[in-house]
């Protein structure tokens, strides 16, 4: 479901709360820390949760990140609404990004208070 309201708005007809509601109930792959901890990377002062929709577009943003082959690299399977619920929850502005080195990449990003964004680098 995910997948074909994303190509949806690819293709120049995605509904936003079909695609939010579709994300919501999604079961998105989300890359570990060594300590078993959510993965977050920083962008222009935003954390930014990457999930992906397959191990293949997993295994993709692991190849672009130049990793090992003979390495393992650890994930959980989250519910996306619970992903989203998490990033929320968080101190520190947090989105999430959807097969972000895809061919059809989807970010939700953090609704930012007027504080949030005076600490925001452009």
């Amino acid at each position: 479901m995910l997948r074909s309201e994303i190509a949806a708005f690819y293709a120049g007809f995605g509904q936003p709360d079909l695609l939010r509601r579709a994300c919501d109930d999604a079961v998105l792959l989300v890359p570990l820390t060594d300590g078993g901890r959510v993965y977050t990377s920083r962008v222009r002062g935003i954390d930014w949760v990457c999930a992906f929709t397959s191990e293949e577009e997993y295994a993709r943003y692991q190849v672009a990140r130049g990793v090992l082959a003979d390495e393992t690299y650890r994930y959980q399977r989250l519910l996306g609404s619970r992903l989203v619920e998490w990033a929320s929850a968080r101190s520190e502005p947090t989105g999430v990004s959807i097969d972000c080195v895809g061919n059809q990449p989807v970010a939700f990003p953090p609704e930012l208070s007027e504080d949030n964004v005076e600490g925001v680098s452009a």
